[in-house]
């Protein structure tokens, strides 16, 4: 918790800092989905099922790139719905559980409602992917290194200039390893991840 407590102090300091240095303005002339985005998020996750008998705590950190629209659409009132790729290296380290630590790869769309102003938006998104973690070979555990992976996200993003934006959702991560065992302990955990993004 404490390492928690660290990162987000560290993320808010950065964006304070940033703030203070880059002008506060929204431009009505740059649109948010024309430019890639690189997204840093942490948070806390616990285990809330799953086929593991073990108890999970999990501290994620999440670094994503999201490219500009594959498509959508601007209603009438100036709001807009608009699809992005969006490609997640992840790093997480297990606070409790049999193992330490997992590094993975996941892919999905970045489904994003922007409001007219631009400066707030609610986004989803889900798809998955693949990793390693260092399984201890304790009974519950994953049972071996090559794990997959797959999670949803649903939150808010609020710009604070052309560049720098705030995040913050709620996150369920599945880990499985494809039924390589018998029986395949899944891991299903849920929680919050906090961030911040550079829009360029």
């Amino acid at each position: 918790m404490k390492h928690l407590l660290l990162t987000t102090i560290a993320a808010v300091a950065f964006s304070i800092n940033a703030t203070a240095q880059a002008p506060a303005a929204v431009s009505s002339t740059v649109e948010p989905w024309s430019q890639h985005a690189l997204d840093f998020e942490s948070g806390m996750l616990w285990k809330v099922g799953g086929d593991t008998p073990l108890n999970y705590r999990i501290v994620p950190f999440m670094l994503s790139w999201r490219s500009p629209e594959m498509f959508g659409t601007v209603f009438d009132s100036g709001a807009a719905l608009m699809v992005r790729n969006r490609i997640t290296a992840m790093a997480n380290w297990f606070e409790e559980g049999a193992e330490n630590r997992y590094l993975g790869l996941a892919a999905s769309p970045s489904i994003e409602l922007w409001s007219p102003s631009r400066q707030w938006a609610l986004f989803g998104s889900a798809g998955g992917g693949f990793g390693i973690v260092d399984s201890q070979g304790v009974v519950g555990g994953q049972g071996r290194d090559f794990t997959l992976n797959w999670f949803a996200q649903l939150g808010v993003e609020h710009r604070l200039n052309d560049h720098l934006s705030l995040r913050l959702s709620s996150y369920f991560q599945h880990h499985s390893n494809g039924g390589a065992t018998n029986p395949n302990p899944g891991l299903n955990s849920l929680g919050f991840l906090i961030g911040a993004g550079w829009s360029f």
